[in-house]
């Protein structure tokens, strides 16, 4: 396993790309952001329902749920819209799923009452982490919806457990490297994404080699640079929502 220098951008394998995260991007969601990383970009929205899915209803119980997609030429190519095809794709579906429990995976949803939170995750441009980018902004967003939702009606005990955030990690010329842009990616031996609370705990890892299997060390290695990346990112959502801690109570 090779150690590192720099990588295609200039990076320390450690480094992650520079992460801006704009809150109140759009005037007429309950929460919305801009996060950016890097060269991706992804609009998160988030839109307060007084409704649940059938299965949840008369349950007390409230749901939390995704909905992803990439602009046409968020990419070098043209995407085209999945609209026009007539259902999601396959990795669309995947990936709106992982934001979905991710967000779910933090959230107390008998806090929420029955009612669904849904965010939109819009990526404008991509180069490389789109998913990750998401989850990490979707759960600023989330925290601005249950803010707003607050402020209408009270919320019986704390709807949210914890922080959440997403970060992907691979292997790139023998080496572990932290977030990975297109460049990196489309070349890597292994590629995984890493989701994790702010308490460190695991919320899903997706890790796929690509030619040749890799070891328990180089897993290690990869997990060591996600967690550090992720603590950071939080850290981010911390300071963008001004919240050093969650609150016990929201209102």
């Amino acid at each position: 396993m090779k150690s590192a220098g720099k990588r295609v951008d200039g990076r320390r394998v450690t480094e992650l790309r520079p992460v801006t995260i704009k809150r109140g991007y759009l005037k007429n969601a309950e929460g919305s952001a801009l996060i950016q990383m890097g060269g991706t970009t992804v609009l998160c929205a988030a839109t307060v329902e007084e409704r649940v899915p059938p299965f949840l209803r008369n349950t007390g119980r409230g749901w939390v749920t995704a909905e992803y997609s990439m602009l046409p030429r968020s990419s070098a190519e043209r995407i085209q819209r999945e609209v026009n095809r007539g259902h999601p794709g396959g990795r669309t579906h995947e990936i709106q799923r992982l934001i979905g429990r991710s967000l779910r995976a933090v959230t107390n949803l008998t806090a929420l009452g029955e009612r669904q939170i849904l965010i939109d995750c819009d990526v404008i441009e991509a180069d490389g982490g789109t998913r990750t980018a998401s989850i990490t902004g979707a759960y600023v967003v989330l925290v601005d919806a249950i803010r707003w939702l607050a402020k209408k009606a009270p919320i019986a005990g704390s709807p949210l457990r914890d922080f959440v955030a997403a970060v992907s990690v691979g292997i790139v010329n023998g080496a572990p490297c932290l977030d990975l842009c297109y460049a990196e990616d489309s070349k890597a031996q292994v590629d995984m994404n890493l989701v994790m609370t702010g308490t460190g705990r695991i919320v899903e890892i997706q890790g796929t080699a690509e030619g040749e299997a890799f070891s328990e060390r180089e897993m290690a290695s990869m997990m060591t640079l996600g967690k550090a990346g992720i603590r950071k990112l939080i850290q981010t959502q911390r300071r963008v929502l001004g919240l050093k801690q969650l609150p016990k109570a929201w209102t």
